[in-house]
C-alpha cells in the first residue's frame, strides 16, 4: 500500500475513532448542558418573578390564596403560596425534578422553589418547565452535536487527504522520474528535484550521488572485464596454435599426443568463457544496436535446427506453440538467437531422457507477449532460484553434459534486459522448470 494511501487510512480510522468517541461522550455532556440551562433560565425567570412582584405589590397576585400560572401547553408553570407565620423560613433556593398534576393529568417538571419575604409575609415561589421541553433540548443539541462532529470529521479527511497528497508530491515524482522502470544507472535522471521540503531534497541528493557511485562502479567493472576478455584471447589463441604445431610432430608419442589434446579441450572451454564474457560486457556496454524487426517463430525454427541432433540424442520432444507468432519491433537477430539457444540448450542439458520440451508464445494480458520455455526435467531447488542468474554458479550436480561455467542463463538475462524484457523463472523438484519471457 502507498505511503499516501496509509496516511489517507491512518487519518480517516482517527476521525472515525473520534466520532465513535464522541457518540459516546457528547449525550451525557449535552444532557448536563441542557439541565443547566433549564436551570439558568429557571432562576432568570425567578429574578423577573420577584422584580415584579416588588414592583406591582404582591397583591397584584396573591388575593388570600395561592396564586397559580399556566401556559397552554402546560409546559412551564409558575406559583406563588403564602406560608404561615408559624412556618420556618429559609431563603435557600433549590431546583429537583418532581411531577405534578395539571389538570388531572401528570406531567414531569424541572422546579425551582424558593422562599421570600415581602411587608413581613412569607411566600413560596415555584418555577417548573417541563422535563419534556428540556428532553426536546437535549435531543436537540445532540443531534446539532454530532451532526457538527461528523461533518467536521469529513472536511478533516478531505483536507488531510488533499495536504498529504501535496506534500507527498515530492516523493512520487522521485519515484516515478527517477526509480520507477530505471534498471540500469545510465537511465537514471540526475535532474535536481524542485521542492521546499528538506528531507526530500536530501533524499533526492542521497539517490543522484549513490546512483553516480553506482555507475561509476558499473563502467569500472564493463571495462575491467572487456580488457581482461581481450588480453587473455591473445595467450589462448597462442596457446591453441602450438598445441596444433605440437600434435603434427611425428615424433611426438600417442599417450603425449592424448594429454595435448585433453588439453586443447580445456583451452577451447577457456576460449569459449573468455568470448561468453567478452559478449555480455559489450552488451552491457551497449555496443549491441537494435535496429531490426525480428520474428519470434523465425528465430525459434533457427534455434531449433541448430539443436536438432541433441534433441535427437536424447529423444526429446519438442513442441512448439505460438499463438499467434510475435514480432519484435526492435530488437537484434543474433542476440536473439543465443537467448533462445541457451534457454532451450539449458532445456536439453538438464532434461530427463525420453522427456519433453514445449515452447509457447500467447499475449500478455497486460501488453506485450509472454514466451515460456518448459521443460520436464528434475527441477530446481527452491533455495537455489534466486541465484539461478548469477554468474559462474551451477547446482545440477551430476547432471548430463556438465559442460560449461555456469553463464548460460546469465546472457540469457543480460540479452533479456537489453531487450527490455523480463526473464523469471518456476521450478519444482521432481516436475521440471519454467523459464518466461516477457517482452513488453
Amino acid at each position: 500500500m502507498r505511503l499516501e494511501a496509509k496516511l489517507a487510512l491512518f487519518n480517516a480510522l482517527s476521525k472515525l475513532l473520534l466520532v465513535l468517541l464522541g457518540a459516546v461522550v457528547i449525550p451525557p455532556v449535552v444532557s448536563r448542558v441542557a439541565v443547566a440551562h433549564t436551570d439558568q433560565d429557571l432562576k432568570e425567570k425567578q429574578a423577573e418573578v420577584i422584580q415584579l412582584i416588588r414592583r406591582n405589590g404582591i397583591s397584584a397576585f396573591v388575593q388570600g390564596e395561592a396564586y397559580a400560572d399556566y401556559n397552554i401547553l402546560k409546559q412551564e408553570y409558575i406559583t406563588l403560596t403564602p406560608l404561615s407565620e408559624t412556618s420556618r423560613i429559609t431563603t435557600t433556593t433549590r431546583i429537583f425534578d418532581e411531577p405534578r398534576q395539571v389538570d388531572n393529568e401528570i406531567e414531569d417538571f424541572r422546579i425551582l422553589s424558593s422562599n421570600f419575604s415581602i411587608d413581613q409575609k412569607h411566600y413560596r415561589l415555584e418555577i417548573g418547565s417541563s422535563l419534556a421541553t428540556v428532553e426536546l433540548l437535549t435531543a436537540t443539541l445532540r443531534r446539532m452535536a454530532l451532526w457538527v462532529l461528523v461533518i467536521g470529521a469529513l472536511i478533516t479527511i478531505f483536507t488531510d487527504a488533499a495536504f498529504a497528497h501535496y506534500l507527498l508530491r515530492p516523493l512520487r515524482q522521485i519515484i516515478m522520474r527517477k526509480l520507477q522502470g530505471v534498471h540500469h544507472p545510465s537511465g537514471f535522471s540526475y535532474t535536481a528535484l524542485e521542492t521546499d521540503t528538506t528531507d526530500f531534497r536530501r533524499l533526492d541528493e542521497s539517490l543522484n550521488e549513490m546512483m553516480r557511485k553506482i555507475q561509476s562502479a558499473f563502467e569500472k567493472e564493463r571495462e575491467f572485464m572487456s580488457n581482461v576478455s581481450h588480453e587473455l584471447l591473445t595467450p589462448v589463441s597462442i596457446l591453441q596454435s602450438r598445441f596444433e604445431n605440437m600434435l603434427q610432430d611425428p615424433e611426438l608419442g600417442h599417450a603425449h599426443s592424448l594429454k595435448i589434446v585433453d588439453s586443447q579441450k580445456t583451452l577451447y572451454r577457456l576460449r569459449n568463457t573468455v568470448k561468453t564474457l567478452l559478449l555480455i560486457a559489450n552488451i552491457e556496454n551497449e555496443q549491441y544496436l537494435r535496429d531490426e524487426s525480428v520474428s519470434v517463430a523465425t528465430v525459434l525454427a533457427e534455434v531449433v535446427n541448430e539443436l536438432e541432433d541433441r534433441l535427437a540424442q536424447r529423444e526429446l520432444r519438442f513442441l512448439e506453440d505460438l499463438r499467434p507468432d510475435y514480432v519484435l519491433p526492435k530488437a537484434n537477430r543474433t542476440l536473439l538467437f543465443t537467448l533462445l539457444f541457451n534457454l532451450i540448450s539449458n532445456a536439453i542439458k538438464y532434461n530427463n531422457w525420453g522427456g519433453s520440451i514445449t515452447v509457447e508464445g500467447r499475449p500478455h494480458p497486460q501488453g506485450g507477449y509472454l514466451l515460456s520455455v518448459t521443460d520436464t526435467g528434475p527441477g530446481i531447488a527452491p533455495e537455489n532460484l534466486p541465484h539461478l542468474f548469477d554468474r559462474f554458479r551451477r547446482f545440477q550436480k551430476g547432471a548430463s553434459a556438465p559442460e560449461g561455467y555456469g553463464l548460460g542463463l546469465p546472457i540469457a538475462k543480460t540479452i533479456a534486459e537489453f531487450h527490455k524484457a523480463r526473464l523469471t523463472v518456476e521450478s519444482e523438484v521432481g516436475k521440471g522448470t519454467r523459464f518466461a519471457l516477457w517482452f513488453q
